[in-house]
């Protein structure tokens, strides 16, 4: 895949207020606030910076944390990960693999059949539903 990269002052343009904060400068939004949260509309939730598939709403499920969480991305290739030590903790962030947007964080807490839980901030998709 291959890398997207532009200025952060071109990122502000295209972007609102609240997807730049999340997916450009690595903000949370406030847990239950998110338009995806507890949406069961079928589809593929993209990267809202460049549109890259990210996640399958068949991944989907309810994790109780406010934020919308999958068990697994929609390709290996979709999402790349890093530390993150901030807040006093280590977590696993993910990102776009296309874009290096900030998505959420990654936990080992999540439904089988992975385990795992994408937290993610519903600032940084767009969904893109089913026909």
């Amino acid at each position: 895949m291959d890398k997207l990269e532009k200025p952060l002052d071109a990122w502000r343009d295209e972007l609102s207020d609240e997807q730049f904060h999340v997916c450009r400068l690595g903000g949370t939004e406030r847990a239950f606030t998110g338009k995806y949260h507890a949406d069961k509309t079928p589809g593929v939730y993209h990267c809202a910076c460049c549109d890259a598939a990210l996640f399958d709403s068949e991944a989907k499920f309810d994790s109780g944390t406010g934020w919308p969480s999958y068990y697994q991305p929609a390709s290996n290739s979709a999402i790349a990960s890093r530390d993150d030590f901030s807040h006093g903790m280590h977590r696993i962030e993910v990102l776009c693999a296309k874009c290096d947007a900030h998505l959420g964080h990654l936990f080992p807490d999540g439904p089988k059949p992975t385990g795992l839980r994408y937290c993610i901030n519903s600032a940084s998709l767009k969904l893109k539903p089913r026909q």
